[in-house]
Parts: structure tokens; sequence; C-alpha cells
């Protein structure tokens, strides 16, 4: 067992090039040592990203009244919950929010809006506004606005946008029992879309709602043969009033194992734990960096709370971590 793990460490090393058939195999062993295949995912995560984590934060800009029935979603028209609804937030707002976060040491900072798209001139102008704004804060500025065509991707890099986020949520063989008001492709075609305009591409899913270990290896593949930057790994918090209420918690060393797992197919890309980290893997939360992450959100999310940046990076530097800083 250990002979195969390190030879599939090697090869996720030396080749970027891990199967599905591989991680299958690295699964079963993380089933019986877990923590020798975290050991090696973070032999993988250090060669190709050090031991830098870097911090992003985002702002809930849009809030509610969302036409796609995403079965986990708290802010979906479909759903009966408690979540606020409001229009876009006027662009000064999202600056200072933006100029917050850098103070606090995000070195990213994303404007997250609930809907299929943006669709008004007026919203439009108003987004581009707010990236020139956070450009000249000094974070790194991201988006999460919905669908997304290549002429408008073109507009947001030129207003100096630098990631675009737009999550697949799960694997393309679960993707209807999760959402039913819009295809797959379409979520596909919107990352390939920011791709073609230069934009570096945020794009991962939520873990927990139901899927198999390997329905989570093939939105892993997806994403790698899309070859986004960053993958985002959401674990599910349910939300009174969605359909997913009642769905009973991931342990937490099933997290791990995922985040394992990513950073083996993933090798050279941004790993990053987001929304639900902290409910989830509770006091074992530093193994999420040890099992392969170089990446967090922090600060709280769209509907739910998370935790302070100074926790975040106290956390970074007890396991002997440096936060990544933000360019001059």
């Amino acid at each position: 067992m250990d002979i195969e793990l390190k030879r599939l460490t090697d090869k996720a090393i030396a080749e970027k090039a891990i199967n599905p058939d591989d991680a299958v195999i690295l699964y079963n062993i993380g089933k019986e040592k877990p923590f020798l295949l975290m050991a090696y995912a973070s032999e993988v995560r250090d060669y190709y990203k050090g031991r830098q984590v870097s911090l992003c934060s985002i702002v809930n800009a849009k809030s509610g009244l969302c036409p796609e029935n995403c079965r986990f979603c708290a802010q979906s028209t479909h759903h009966h919950t408690h979540a606020e609804i409001y229009p876009l937030i006027p662009k000064d707002e999202i600056i200072e929010k933006a100029k917050a976060a850098k103070e606090c040491g995000a070195h990213m900072f994303s404007i997250v809006t609930s809907g299929t798209r943006i669709e008004g001139n007026n919203e439009w102008n108003e987004i581009e506004e707010a990236i020139r704004g956070m450009v000249r804060v000094g974070i790194k500025p991201c988006a999460s606005i919905g669908m997304l065509d290549e002429e408008r991707a073109q507009r947001l890099k030129e207003a100096g946008l630098f990631r675009y986020h737009h999550n697949l949520e799960t694997s393309r063989s679960n993707f209807d029992a999760i959402c039913s008001t819009h295809d797959y492709e379409d979520d596909i075609e919107t990352v390939k879309n920011a791709k073609k305009a230069g934009l570096s591409v945020c794009s991962g899913g939520i873990i927990g709602l139901g899927e198999t270990m390997e329905q989570r290896i093939e939105m892993a593949f997806t994403l790698k043969e899309l070859d986004v930057d960053s993958v985002p790994i959401n674990i599910l918090n349910p939300i009174e009033g969605t359909p997913l209420a009642h769905m009973q918690p991931l342990a937490p060393v099933e997290i791990l194992i995922t985040i394992a797992l990513y950073r083996f197919i993933l090798p050279d890309k941004d790993i990053k734990l987001c929304g639900g980290k902290e409910k989830n893997l509770r006091q074992l939360l530093p193994l999420g960096i040890v099992a392969g992450c170089n990446s967090l959100m922090t600060g709280d999310y769209l509907t739910t709370l998370g935790r302070d940046a100074a926790s975040d990076i106290e956390m970074i530097k007890d396991l002997g971590f440096t936060v990544d800083s933000i360019p001059s």
C-alpha cells in the first residue's frame, strides 16, 4: 500500500497526470490510512505551491430572488428560507469592503451576486466601476456574477478583473439531482468564456450534496480538463427551508480525504477551502491545509457566518506556513 502511494505521489509530481483509476486507488488507501494519504498530498502541495497560503474574501453584493432551483441554495425563489433580499449594493460600498478585506490580510476580493446572470446595463456599469476601484485599492478583483458570454468576459478583463468564479457545483452525472433550471453545459461554457478572455478562473463545487466519492473524482477531472486555476471546495452547510436541509453532515476525515484526492488530481492548481469549513471540520480545520489546501476563503460567506481573518492567519502561522503577500 505504501509503495503504491509513493508511486502515485511521484506520478502526480512528475507527470501531473494521475487518472481516475489512480484516484480510486488513492481513495481506497485513504479509507484505511487517511493521515498517510494527507502526508503524501502535502508533499505534492509543497512541491507546486510551497508553504504559502493565500486568503480571499467576498461580498454578497446582491442577495436573494435567484430563479435557479439549486437544492442547496438559500437564495433561490423556489425555497422558503430567511436569506436576505436586496439589490446590488453601491460600488463605493463594495470598494470599502474590499479595502477592509485587504487590511485584514486578504489578497483577493470577490463581488458575488445572486441570479442566473447580470442583465441591466446599470448593474454592469456599477460592477465595472467597482472593479476599477478595487484595482486602485491594491487588491486583486474577482467576480462571481453568473453566466457569462465572451463579450462580457472581455469587458470585465478590460475593467481590471483578475479572476472569474463560477462553480460547477457537482459532477455532470449528479447535476440533474441538484439543479434542473439550467444545463451543466451552461456552466462549462461560462468557464470557457472567462478563460478565452484571459481571466484567471476559479471553479469548483460543494461536497456533501449526496454525491459519491466517485462523483467528486469525476468533477475534479472535469475541472482538470477545463484547466481552471483555482478550485474551491465548499462543504454543505444545510439551510432550513432548502430541499437539502436534512442532509447528514460529512465526517471530517472524509472531507480531508477529498481534499487530498483533489491535490493529487490537480497538483499544480490552487485548492481553496471555502464555505462550511468551520462547521464541518471543527477541530480538524488545520488539517485541511495539511491535506493539500493552499488557499482559504476567510470572513463570512453568502448567507452563513465564517470566521475572522485573524484566526485563519494564526492557524496558518501555527502550522509553520506563511500568508501569501499582497502585490504592491
